[in-house]
């Protein structure tokens, strides 16, 4: 197959939102924006079917290539690769657009079409960042997922959304300049020492470096990835991100754009600068059990329902950082699948989270209490999310997190079990979250029999599917261990994949 696709994943987001926007034009409300906006994710699923079912598969660990010439004179192509990291995480960025447009995009009373513009724009930007295999495209699709989600915040966000979305561009556009500076770097370098001006990222895997400078280099690509991710201390800007964006806002946060962090440790961190992340590995695993120990005991001292998965976020996405740099492939699978995991099962707690503030018109768990009588349906699906989250045995969770302290403990056994005790946390957090919100007697809030209507077919549908796919996770998770190992810079690549 003409891998004429791969840039076909990236272009019809940005084509749909497009129409999405032209389509809302004008002074009669319509829903037309966003039956445009499904239109386009159901064609991005079935392209995304069609690229799985063609890819290379024994081929080689590269499933697909496409490269055509940008700025020549530069050594810039609109070069992207696809091998089974990309494939996974490409799937998991379409399954979660479908609540982000179904479930939270069908209410946005005012210009929806801007609206959801602005939601496939972040959704191409981010498939983008799993393909591209040049360091000017891949930093170009990292820049383009942050505007969009910015001018989301700023203007659908909550009380004091001006301050969030300043802080959450200021965070990731300053980490990103940093990357830049080490893109730059390493093509300079490489330049001087081959006499060829390129940005491709097979080329510059090759390029000489002294110990030092690969290791100064590494540093500009970890700190723009541990503030996507995010790792501790820089995660600062992501529970008031959270907590004030639009609920699809979110979902995007912690389902997709978290995980192009944990993407870029992977590809560009580990695999580019191997010596160097192998040095470094003592502290990435300090500084994840620091991230899982903090997000986990912060999210006890929570009210506010959605800072409290806000800051569980950081408790489990330091798994993945323990993953990617245990040096195994037990624990980069283990990471992988962590990272699918949370994805579907936070995005589904940001999904029932904004829902609740919809019919309560607020987050605090002090306010709420006895919503299981009112809203069955709803109560029953969080039930389910939060025990996934916290790793109950069964759940896709479990097995990402328990590969990853598998592998963990073989270099390091004091930080698999600080790890572990991480997960006894999340267990206490998750299970009084429920508590507080749907259990026992009201609180002085908002009165349950008037919270508004239960779940309907609509959000049960969607949340049923996210439910199934992490049970088949938790209880078949082979074929996504057997796609997840990353392949490296140096593998062979399918015959249509050379440059």
């Amino acid at each position: 197959m003409a891998m004429i696709a791969l840039p076909a994943l990236v272009l019809l987001p940005a084509i749909g939102g497009l129409a999405a926007w032209l389509s809302g034009q004008g002074d009669r409300p319509t829903h037309l924006p966003w039956w445009v906006a499904i239109a386009t994710i159901i064609l991005q699923t079935v392209l995304l079917l069609v690229v799985t079912l063609t890819a290379g598969f024994g081929t080689g660990p590269w499933l697909g290539h496409f490269s055509i010439p940008w700025i020549p004179a530069l050594g810039i192509a609109a070069r992207m690769d696809m091998d089974g990291l990309s494939l996974v995480l490409l799937w998991l960025t379409t399954l979660l657009s479908f609540p982000c447009v179904i479930l939270s995009a069908r209410d946005i009373g005012e210009r929806p079409g801007l609206f959801l513009l602005l939601v496939l724009t972040t959704i191409a930007g981010v498939d983008g960042v799993f393909l591209a295999t040049d360091l000017f495209l891949f930093f170009f699709f990292w820049e383009l997922m942050l505007v969009p989600m910015y001018v989301l915040i700023l203007r659908w966000g909550h009380e004091d959304r001006r301050r969030a979305a300043i802080k959450f561009f200021l965070f990731t556009q300053g980490s990103g300049l940093l990357m830049l500076v080490a893109i730059l770097g390493l093509v300079i370098l490489h330049w001087r020492s081959t006499g060829t001006l390129t940005f491709d990222y097979f080329a510059l895997a090759d390029t000489v470096l002294t110990p030092a400078t690969a290791m100064a280099l590494m540093l500009g690509f970890f700190i723009a990835f541990a503030v996507k991710l995010p790792v501790v201390p820089l995660h600062v800007w992501l529970p008031d991100t959270h907590t004030q964006a639009p609920t699809a806002g979110s979902v995007l946060l912690a389902g997709i754009l978290l995980k192009t962090g944990g993407y870029g440790l992977i590809r560009f961190v580990v695999l580019l600068f191997p010596d160097a992340a192998a040095r470094f590995t003592p502290v990435a695993l300090a500084l994840g059990v620091a991230g899982i120990l903090y997000g986990a005991w912060l999210s006890l001292a929570q009210d506010d329902m959605k800072r409290l998965i806000a800051y569980s976020s950081v408790s489990h996405l330091g798994f993945v950082l323990l993953g990617v740099f245990s040096g195994s492939p037990m624990g980069m699978r283990g990471a992988v699948v962590q990272m699918v995991a949370h994805g579907l099962s936070t995005g589904a707690l940001f999904v029932i989270a904004g829902s609740l503030q919809d019919r309560l018109h607020t987050r605090d768990m002090r306010r709420m209490g006895g919503l299981w009588q009112a809203l069955p349906h709803l109560s029953s699906v969080a039930l389910f999310f939060a025990i996934a989250s916290l790793g109950l045995p069964g759940m896709g969770n479990f097995v990402g997190e328990f590969l990853v302290l598998l592998a963990t403990w073989r270099i390091s056994p004091p930080t698999a079990i600080l790890g572990a005790a991480g997960l006894v946390l999340s267990a206490v957090y998750s299970l009084t979250m429920i508590g507080r919100a749907f259990l026992g007697p009201p609180a002085t809030g908002p009165d349950p029999d008037h919270a508004g209507p239960d779940f309907g077919v609509r959000q049960m549908t969607v949340l049923g599917l996210t439910m199934a796919l992490l049970l088949v996770l938790g209880t078949y998770p082979q074929p996504i261990l057997d796609l997840s190992l990353p392949a490296g810079p140096h593998a062979t690549q399918p015959e249509a994949g050379r440059p």
